[in-house]
């Protein structure tokens, strides 16, 4: 059976660790943490580095509605050729020159592969929301929190009203429950997603505020956001490469500042006035 064109390797191992029994799973977490293993290695190495046994392999390559490893294995290499966060070991690379060059190629490509899926409405349309929202919300955990946090900094040189949650100490429910539909949520969702991050959606659906969604690429669209933004985090090693979440952020501020025009101006010049008159920089 060939892969569906339209699902990765990662969307496919995601769709089936619910259902998977225990040594599968710890073999899927593996590969959710580092997919390019399989691409690197056969059946009986990749039993070795996640501690299950080949059989093990075998069966889990089934459940994802692959013939055999060597079709996975395929997949996972047409994914790491096309960008995706799927990528192989680079042993040849034993220069710390070497390894720089790669790490900023990889981090280009993962810009022009984010930006080239986003048109200039959608950041136009986002901006112009965040601008005419009752109050702006930003959520992050885990690897999204600082970019949520970040976020929420930059966007109070524009928007008087955002706030990001939940704070230390705080629920969730102690803020969704002022939600109201002429809000603003912008949820950060990159992997590894905390398991409420569902029910969260689910939450600022119900409240029918506008959502936009920030996660990484191995996602499908989300139906629940009116803007699902989905960043490559390529890599060229075991961590994930975020140089394009943090262009996104970057984009969406500037646009919103362009947006608000004078009133956006004004703020900016009241920010710096405050910040003399009290001699904090």
């Amino acid at each position: 059976m060939a892969p569906a064109p339209d699902r990765s390797f990662l969307s496919r191992i995601r769709a089936a660790l619910p259902s998977l029994h225990p040594a599968e799973r710890r073999l899927g977490e593996f590969l959710c943490d580092f997919p390019g293993e399989l691409a690197s290695y056969d059946a009986q190495e990749l039993a070795r580095l996640a501690n299950v046994s080949k059989a093990t392999v075998s069966r889990f390559v089934r459940r994802l509605d692959y013939t055999n490893y060597e079709e996975a294995r395929r997949h996972a290499r047409q994914e790491q050729r096309s960008g995706s966060r799927l990528f192989l070991s680079h042993p040849e690379m034993t220069s710390a020159e070497a390894s720089l060059l790669a790490a900023v190629e990889q981090s280009k490509s993962n810009l022009d592969q984010t930006f080239s899926m986003i048109v200039q409405a959608e950041i136009d349309a986002l901006a112009q929301a965040m601008l005419a929202a009752r109050k702006v919300w930003v959520v992050g955990f885990r690897a999204s929190h600082p970019f949520a946090n970040y976020f929420r900094w930059q966007l109070t040189q524009v928007i008087e009203d955002v706030v990001a949650i939940p704070g230390g100490g705080e629920t969730l429910g102690e803020h969704f429950a002022s939600i109201v539909p002429s809000d603003c949520v912008v949820v950060f969702g990159l992997r590894r997603r905390v398991a409420a991050t569902d029910a969260l959606l689910d939450c600022v659906a119900s409240a029918k505020a506008t959502l936009a969604y920030v996660t990484d690429e191995g996602l499908e669209p989300d139906r629940r956001a009116r803007w699902h933004f989905r960043c490559q985090t390529a890599s060229t090693g075991p961590l994930f490469n975020h140089v394009s979440v943090m262009a996104l952020c970057h984009v969406l501020v500037m646009r919103t500042i362009e947006l608000a025009v004078t009133k956006g101006r004004a703020r900016l010049s009241r920010i710096e006035a405050a910040n003399e008159i009290i001699g904090e920089l």
